[in-house]
């Protein structure tokens, strides 16, 4: 369901990128069940379950991680950013799978309840080799459910960006976790270090491609910066101390400003009504005018100018949004003067 809570419609891109998707998923098993009936042929059919989805699950968690800093060091990767939503609902239904037989298998067949068995099986959180791994294994399996479950715009849009930034941020988490049930887990039983250095090497690589894209956006965002204050630009606040369809007031250099969040736009004005100087940064944003609290009196938000037939106009100012910081040019525009609004990030 969308925003408006109209089903969603998959456009070619998203379905060719599912179809790749889960090919890719169903060669992937194929390839391992395959190799593992080759290796153990004796292996049980709940066995081989268990450890393909934790292959797979764990491969796909390294590819989403990758794309993020792949995107910003290459723009090429961006489409499959966009498409990266997809990608965790997926990884999250094997990581399930996985989850469920392995419960069933080790902890169902009891008198104990097979959850509560989960975490009183064995406590023995002070050894290495006998450590409780599968209690991290579950909590790791929350967090992505959470994030799943929140995946939709819907979500991002009633829980806030910074809160739905926030929660998914917690793959971060969900992946140490995951790293310490892989380690303490079914690594204590291989003798060959060969599968040590599979899982020290994306680890690696993954801490490698976020190391990198840090570093050039620390650059970019220094170099732009810069570019900023040499223009006059001034730093004022971050666009989620705006409200949508309304303003934050500012006093830069002498300037009482108002600047409007709008239609996923910025715009800064005069926070003085010309009617009678009220303050304009406590009205709203009303059928895509600035209305004044006192008495209504209206203003465009990207040229300051009142709507015909009346025609009373503000100084407008320039407006510009890096890293989600806003940045305002206290030097004003004439009155009535168009300024192109800045326009917010997609999140």
């Amino acid at each position: 369901m969308s925003v408006n809570y109209t089903s969603v419609q998959w456009n070619n891109q998203k379905k060719g990128y599912d179809k790749i998707l889960w090919l890719g998923i169903f060669f992937t098993l194929a390839c391992f069940v395959g190799f593992q009936l080759w290796l153990h042929p004796e292996i049980t059919a709940e066995t081989l379950i268990i450890r393909a989805t934790a292959i797979i699950a764990f491969l796909l968690l390294h590819i989403i991680l990758a794309i993020g800093p792949l995107a910003r060091l290459n723009t090429k990767f961006l489409p499959l950013l966009y498409n990266r939503r997809h990608l965790g609902v997926s990884m999250f239904l094997i990581a399930l799978i996985h989850g469920l037989f392995s419960i069933i298998q080790f902890h169902a067949l009891g008198d104990t309840n097979a959850i509560v068995s989960v975490f009183t099986s064995n406590q023995n959180y002070q050894a290495i080799s006998e450590f409780p791994f599968q209690t991290l294994g579950f909590f790791a399996l929350i967090i992505l459910f959470l994030m799943a479950a929140t995946s939709h715009d819907f979500w991002l849009n009633n829980l806030s960006p910074r809160i739905w930034k926030t929660l998914h941020m917690g793959v971060y988490i969900a992946y140490g976790l995951l790293f310490l049930h892989v380690a303490l887990g079914a690594l204590q039983y291989e003798d060959q270090p060969v599968y040590w250095g599979i899982l020290i090497s994306g680890f690696t690589v993954i801490s490698s491609l976020h190391l990198m894209a840090g570093i050039k956006e620390t650059r970019r965002l220094q170099k732009d910066q810069t570019l900023l204050r040499e223009g006059g630009f001034i730093e004022v606040c971050h666009t989620s101390e705006i409200p949508e369809d309304c303003a934050k007031t500012v006093f830069v250099e002498g300037e009482n400003i108002a600047i409007f969040k709008y239609d996923g736009k910025l715009s800064a004005v005069h926070n003085v009504c010309k009617h009678q100087m009220g303050p304009l940064g406590e009205g709203r944003i009303v059928d895509g005018c600035i209305t004044c609290p006192w008495h209504g009196y209206q203003y465009k938000p990207e040229d300051g100018q009142a709507p015909p037939p009346f025609t009373e106009k503000l100084k407008t100012y320039e407006v510009k949004i890096l890293d989600e910081k806003v940045w305002v040019n206290p030097v004003p525009k004439e009155e009535g003067t168009f300024v192109e609004p800045a326009k917010l990030e997609k999140a």
